[in-house]
């Protein structure tokens, strides 16, 4: 079942991650030639879990936020590299220590790392690259990224802790939901983007403006990622359709299409969540659900709202093309709904 989702500013031309990706190339090159580095190991399992999360194909948005914030400010050093890979160490980790917790068996179109190495060498993989993201920050020096990047870590792991306490409950309110998402996702990127500034020295209203950016950012990201688990393709999610419905998540969509149900549909929801009856003719019923009271439209609409503050928090800052580069990232963000 395919779902519709309309933004209600359509544009001419969609918004590009590509301005981004040009700006930070030759930078991100050296990224990549650390990450390869760093993975490697004489433990023969460890650089081949973590090539096949690094090589399958993310669009590493995280480190470039990293690059990109600390050029916004004219930093000339080399610290930003070592920064912006121990942002995706950070993510990678997160990411197989996720597909364990959740029993993913798809990632970004692939088998998961736990499919093919089973779930301990997926966890201790990412408490390797945990390790070695740490050790990145303390060659730096950066008293005050290193606080920014392990405070982030923390929260993360209390994001995912919060989340396998709503799990299945569907008294969750929307407000639960965007804890989980603040701390799951949103951290993370606003980590990714402070220690860009810190690094190069600028004021503390710097950091804050690239703080909220990336927060904001974050937010809209995770609930069009959201909304796309019913409403995408397989082929663009790099999973299968309807995933967070058969792992029993509870997400904004959910969470909307609930609420506002009749008292028969909202026991449909109970029955399908927390008794994990999620067969596919289920989840057809909950796309049905979905789309009945408008719950995809007015995901992407609250994403588009935290899209206007990450945007609000750059516009004091000069026009550059790193400025614009960023500007176009949470356009792009959103749009890929469309």
């Amino acid at each position: 079942m395919g779902v519709v989702i309309p933004l209600e500013e359509s544009k001419n031309k969609l918004a590009s991650i590509k301005p981004l990706v040009d700006l930070t190339k030759a930078d991100m090159e050296r990224v990549n030639q650390l990450i390869l580095s760093k993975a490697g190991s004489d433990v023969q399992m460890i650089p081949e879990v973590a090539e096949h999360l690094i090589s399958s194909g993310g669009k590493r948005l995280r480190p470039m936020l990293t690059i990109s914030s600390a050029a916004l400010y004219g930093y000339q050093g080399d610290n930003h590299i070592k920064l912006a890979t121990s942002v995706e160490f950070l993510h990678t980790a997160t990411l197989l220590h996720d597909d364990v917790v959740d029993e993913s068996d798809l990632r970004r179109g692939k088998s998961t790392a736990r499919m093919i190495w089973g779930n301990q060498a997926s966890v201790l993989v990412g408490d390797f690259l945990l390790g070695q993201a740490f050790r990145m920050m303390v060659e730096v020096g950066s008293l005050e990224a290193l606080d920014v990047l392990s405070s982030a870590a923390c929260v993360i792991a209390e994001g995912e802790v919060l989340q396998l306490s709503v799990s299945k409950n569907m008294e969750t309110t929307e407000d639960d939901y965007l804890s989980v998402i603040r701390a799951k996702t949103a951290a993370l990127f606003a980590a990714a983007a402070e220690v860009g500034p810190i690094v190069a020295n600028a004021g503390k209203a710097e950091r804050n403006a690239l703080k909220s950016y990336g927060t904001n950012l974050g937010l809209a990201f995770q609930l069009v990622d959201d909304a796309l688990d019913y409403g995408g393709k397989a082929a663009d999610l790099g999973k299968n359709v309807g995933d967070d419905f058969r792992e029993g998540k509870i997400t904004l969509p959910v969470i909307l299409a609930y609420r506002r149900g009749t008292e028969k549909e909202r026991a449909f929801w109970r029955n399908a969540i927390e008794a994990g009856n999620n067969s596919d003719e289920n989840l057809e019923k909950a796309l049905g659900l979905i789309t009945k009271y408008g719950a995809l439209t007015d995901t992407i609409a609250r994403a588009v709202h935290y899209g206007t503050i990450a945007r609000d928090a750059l516009a004091p800052l000069p026009e550059t093309p790193w400025k614009s580069a960023l500007m176009e990232v949470i356009d792009f963000c959103i749009e890929r709904v469309n």
